[in-house]
């Protein structure tokens, strides 16, 4: 594939649904253009969850230079904000020696963090929204007051905690980027100073689902039940809430 008529220096963005061929588009066009590829899959991140995250191949992680694929622990913090800027630091470098480089992966929310910046307030993820849920209904309201007073205390002066949908959203925010509600409130869109050119990749529905339950299958000859046994004493840490490990771990619990 050719991608022509972009300016320099650009990061090549490509998204799109689960088992769509993402990793090898990208490697076709880091080939192409001699370049590196950023990975914006959250899971990848981590490098305990190789088999269930359908991490590179080592011969895709040898024939292309990675970034952020294996770079943390499961137990390590991080953010949609610490990955903003991570990113953004490290494109600074790499585009003094390639005028391309590739961004791919399937979490639009670390996506649009990169290339728009998070100061537009972030749909919260499933996750996060159900920790909430289950903070309010399991602890009452004021177990929402007492987590924004800590991660927000400027939000928490100014506003209605009476509002228990408000403290929900403040907590959402706070959880997922690990930012202040209220710095979200006061910000403006940053300016990106490089090219962007995105590309989603989709495929018929038959495909698409024939090529997920292929992977599933392949993913359970690699060992992936003994790799979430491995990680079963760690299954609360939000890095595991996901899906694979969420139904793996309801089967040993004998919930399914």
């Amino acid at each position: 594939m050719n991608i022509k008529n972009f300016k320099v220096p650009t990061l090549l963005v490509i998204s799109g649904p689960t088992a769509v061929g993402k990793t090898e588009f990208a490697i076709q066009l880091a080939k192409q253009y001699k370049t590196v590829i950023i990975s914006a899959d959250s899971r990848q991140f981590y490098k305990e969850m190789r088999i269930g995250t359908a991490f590179p191949t080592p011969e895709e992680l040898n024939s292309i230079p990675h970034f952020f694929v294996g770079n943390l622990s499961i137990q390590d913090y991080y953010s949609v904000s610490k990955y903003e800027q991570e990113v953004l630091q490290l494109l600074t470098d790499l585009f003094m020696k390639h005028e391309v480089v590739v961004m791919t992966g399937g979490s639009g929310l670390y996506i649009d963090a990169v290339c728009k910046g998070i100061d537009e307030l972030p749909d919260p993820d499933a996750e996060v929204r159900k920790l909430v849920v289950d903070l309010f209904e399991k602890e009452g309201a004021e177990a929402l007051r007492n987590q924004v007073r800590i991660l927000d205390p400027e939000f928490y002066q100014n506003a209605d905690i009476a509002n228990y949908k408000r403290l929900m959203r403040a907590l959402e925010v706070c959880w997922q980027t690990g930012k202040p509600y209220s710095w979200f409130l006061k910000q403006t869109q940053h300016v990106r100073h490089f090219d962007m050119a995105k590309y989603y990749l989709n495929r018929p529905r038959e495909i698409l689902f024939d090529r997920i339950n292929k992977r599933v299958d392949v993913m359970m000859e690699q060992g992936l039940l003994d790799e979430v046994k491995t990680l079963y004493p760690y299954k609360c840490l939000n890095a595991l809430n996901t899906v694979g490990y969420k139904e793996l771990f309801d089967y040993l619990d004998h919930k399914m």
